[in-house]
């Protein structure tokens, strides 16, 4: 937020670059933790199972039907905007935060350990699938399956398999996501083997996501990555032959050591596994990372790209991945055009979904709700162990501003529709913008391609995270985002 990133300067400034929410984590507070007892409502006095009720998508292994409804508005009564009624509740997910690595990445700014025995693991899987439990008691999600389920970290591939088998089966006691139209599981190459794989199948894993980053081992060992790229390419055959519906692969632009012919050439190793979807971000260096750290230590600006040249290489890469069959989906996003292209985390999130978010640091959003876990593996262990939830701070956001957040989230689409944001949140609220969007046609990053139809330019989506603070209210403008 602080960062010039419109500039072309060489080098890339400490700070966050990727907004992955509204209003920003900095604004969230302890005041308002109170809040979130509200909205999650009363608890039974005992643990239920939440089964699904009635027919409802598949996992992959089941038959699908129609999706949940559309999210409703618990607050359209106070502030400027309105939300058109909807019918029932909206989609649910469960973020499971798995915090263990092998080694810490130089630009990593995750809550992550990489110093816990197998004792210190146990003991965390107890404390998650107890945290399950606890919400599964309360009012606010009796009888809601979950729509999708996310394991992220850190490394969730870093858990034995009789760990993972383990976490499943304990949260299955109360919780289970035998219908969830997708469960994403984000991975380590080096940290796989074949029955691993098979076992994140087994437990219902639909979309398997290879933390790649790059595939030239010096840029990577530069990086602070734990993998190699043999390791990369075993782990992709493995994964393949186990059969998961959809295989993502990240890569990053830009990072410490990166050259131009060395990120051609990884855009090109990527296209030979053809994966079903890639993700593929530009650099960046938040304030709790090493190198971070280092470059304040030194009064030196990161070994990083700069901006101008992350977007010409992220440029590049859509283009060769559209020549081989791939659709821009997101500012960050190739897909396969079928069935295989769908990201239901994103989409769901980013249409105002419900998402419970456990384990340490996990971040939430429920009925308008934004809270955050307890940052530190003693409050968030000793909270679970007296069966409180271990939330340590919140926002509780006005209905103008649930409309901001999910304006600025879909953007990162490249296009927006504004019948969908006035039938839910009111004329007026999207004609206050129209300013910023009409200023957006100006400077070349969008142009309207229909009556509803607001598109960015390819200009504007690859450098979407710094045009969309315009779209922030004042007192968010130029503060540090996390």
């Amino acid at each position: 937020m602080q960062l010039d990133i419109l500039s072309d300067k060489p080098t890339t400034e400490v700070g966050s670059y990727f907004i992955s929410n509204y209003p920003p984590f900095s604004a969230w507070v302890s005041g308002q933790a109170d809040a979130v007892e509200g909205v999650l409502g009363e608890a039974s006095a005992a643990p239920g199972r939440v089964t699904a009720v009635g027919p409802v998508p598949g996992n992959g292994r089941t038959a699908a039907s129609p999706p949940a409804g559309s999210a409703p508005d618990e607050s359209a009564s106070s502030g400027s905007a309105s939300v058109a009624p909807v019918s029932g509740p909206p989609p649910l997910g469960l973020y499971l935060h798995i915090p263990f690595c092998r080694k810490r990445c130089h630009f990593c700014y995750f809550r992550v350990y990489t110093d816990k025995n197998s004792s210190d693991v146990d003991a965390y899987i107890d404390a998650l699938s107890h945290e399950v439990a606890l919400y599964a008691r309360r009012e606010r999600f009796r009888d809601r399956p979950f729509d999708f389920v996310y394991f992220g970290g850190g490394t969730p591939s870093f858990l034995s398999n009789e760990q993972l088998r383990l976490l499943v089966d304990r949260i299955n006691e109360h919780w289970h996501w035998d219908h969830a139209r997708e469960v994403t599981f984000e991975c380590e190459p080096g940290t796989l083997k074949e029955s691993k794989l098979e076992v994140i199948r087994d437990i219902g894993v639909t979309r398997l996501s290879l933390g790649v980053e790059h595939f030239d081992d010096e840029t990577l060992a530069l990086n602070g990555r734990a993998h190699k790229s043999p390791e990369i390419f075993r782990a992709y055959d493995w994964a393949r032959r186990v059969g998961f519906p959809q295989i993502n692969i990240d890569l990053i632009a830009g990072m410490v050591g990166d050259r131009e012919d060395r990120w051609h050439a990884a855009v090109e190793r990527a296209l030979e596994l053809s994966p079903d979807s890639l993700t593929v971000y530009q650099m960046e260096v938040p304030h709790n990372t090493t190198l971070a750290r280092d470059a304040k230590a030194h009064g030196q600006a990161p070994p990083v790209a700069g901006w101008s040249t992350k977007r010409a290489w992220v440029d590049a890469a859509f283009r060769r991945f559209e020549q081989a069959g791939y659709v821009v989906s997101s500012a960050y996003t190739v897909v396969k055009p079928g069935p295989r292209a769908a990201f239901r985390y994103r989409d769901a999130l980013w249409r105002g979904a419900d998402m419970v978010g456990t384990g340490v640091a996990s971040f939430s959003h429920v009925a308008g709700v934004h809270f955050q876990n307890a940052d530190r593996w003693e409050d968030y262990l000793d909270s679970i162990a007296s069966d409180h939830l271990p939330i340590s701070r919140a926002f509780v956001m006005t209905p103008p501003q649930r409309f901001i957040r999910e304006l600025i989230l879909q953007l990162k689409l490249g296009r927006i529709d504004l019948a969908y944001f006035r039938d839910k949140f009111g004329t007026q609220t999207v004609s206050e913008r129209q300013p910023i969007l009409e200023a957006l046609v100006a400077e070349g990053f969008a142009c309207f391609t229909g009556v509803d139809a607001f598109e960015l330019t390819r200009a504007g989506l690859l450098r979407v995270d710094a045009l969309l603070p315009r779209f922030f209210e004042p007192q968010f403008r130029g503060v540090r985002y996390t």
